[in-house]
């Protein structure tokens, strides 16, 4: 069985070393107002390309919108 992720309620194949960046790029999320949190702990921005996602996560991924 491969190991997978949840991405936004969708299970997606994990690799050892993913990182945020790799799961947004994986997922085509190129929003600029992004918020992530692997297991319900906040990753910073800076991280995402450092961050690394462990076998089995939960990744959620919120887009913020802006308006008036």
């Amino acid at each position: 069985m491969d190991t997978q992720i949840t991405i936004n309620g969708h299970l997606k194949p994990w690799t050892e070393g993913m990182t945020v960046q790799d799961a947004l790029n994986l997922m085509n999320y190129t929003f600029r107002m992004l918020v992530v949190k692997i297991n319900g702990e906040l990753v910073p921005r800076k991280d995402y390309a450092s961050a690394t996602i462990p076998a089995g996560a939960d990744v959620m991924v919120i887009h913020l919108i802006s308006g008036g």
